[in-house]
């Protein structure tokens, strides 16, 4: 009976309309599935490791990056100290229109739980942790009950999904061509994050808008 229980509130949390301690809300009551590319992105509505509030739905008319880390994580020190994941960070969340607005938003989220791999104890910890490794995010997420990774299903670190201008999920997958954690792999990939989103500025559809991602379990 008590494995029975615990099984059900574990699917309650998963599926119903909920906020944890951080402020962080989903709509998966609305959705009780993962979402799928081409339908609307669940919403997210929480605080950053700065205290900054971030909505999902006050980006529409950008481009949205979320982004599933573990900074202890070989896959994603493989594209930090590379300094790769920095670089398009950093290309992208500058990039600007004609009119000189913002275009794209980028959003890391560490979803790793209590006493789990990566897991970070409060914002102050996670600030630091985060300028060490010279993330160029907009917003960084704490997320250690897993309530957006686990309505978004993001199963590794990295996993990427990118968000249209309609709020529509456009790009769901790994971050390039190369499932290994080998740094020296990075020039040879193709980075299908950064694809997906100059299709995107230049109005084309996505080539690729569905991969496998690879990298370390996220450690709900």
């Amino acid at each position: 009976m008590k494995k029975f229980l615990t099984l059900t509130t574990a699917i309650f949390v998963l599926f119903s309309s909920t906020a944890n301690a951080e402020g962080i809300k989903t709509d998966a009551a609305a959705k009780p599935k993962f979402p799928v590319v081409g339908e609307s992105a669940p919403e997210i509505t929480a605080k950053d490791i700065k205290g900054n509030d971030f909505s999902l739905a006050a980006q529409k008319g950008k481009l949205v990056v979320l982004e599933w880390t573990n900074p202890e994580c070989p896959f994603v020190k493989k594209h930090y100290e590379s300094n790769n994941m920095q670089t398009i960070q950093k290309k992208y969340t500058e990039a600007v229109n004609d009119k000189n607005e913002k275009q794209i938003v980028w959003v890391s989220i560490l979803s790793s739980a209590r006493g789990k791999q990566g897991y970070q104890s409060s914002d102050k910890e996670a600030q630091k942790t985060f300028e060490e490794q010279k993330s160029k995010a907009d917003h960084i997420i704490l997320d250690a009950e897993g309530i957006i990774g686990k309505t978004y299903g993001a199963k590794t670190t990295p996993h990427m999904f990118v968000v249209d201008k309609e709020g529509k999920l456009a790009y769901a997958g790994a971050i390039d061509s190369i499932a290994s954690a080998d740094s020296m792999d990075v020039e040879k990939a193709e980075n299908y994050v950064a694809k997906a989103l100059d299709e995107l500025i230049a109005g084309k559809k996505i080539t690729t808008p569905v991969t496998d991602p690879y990298g370390c379990s996220v450690k709900y």
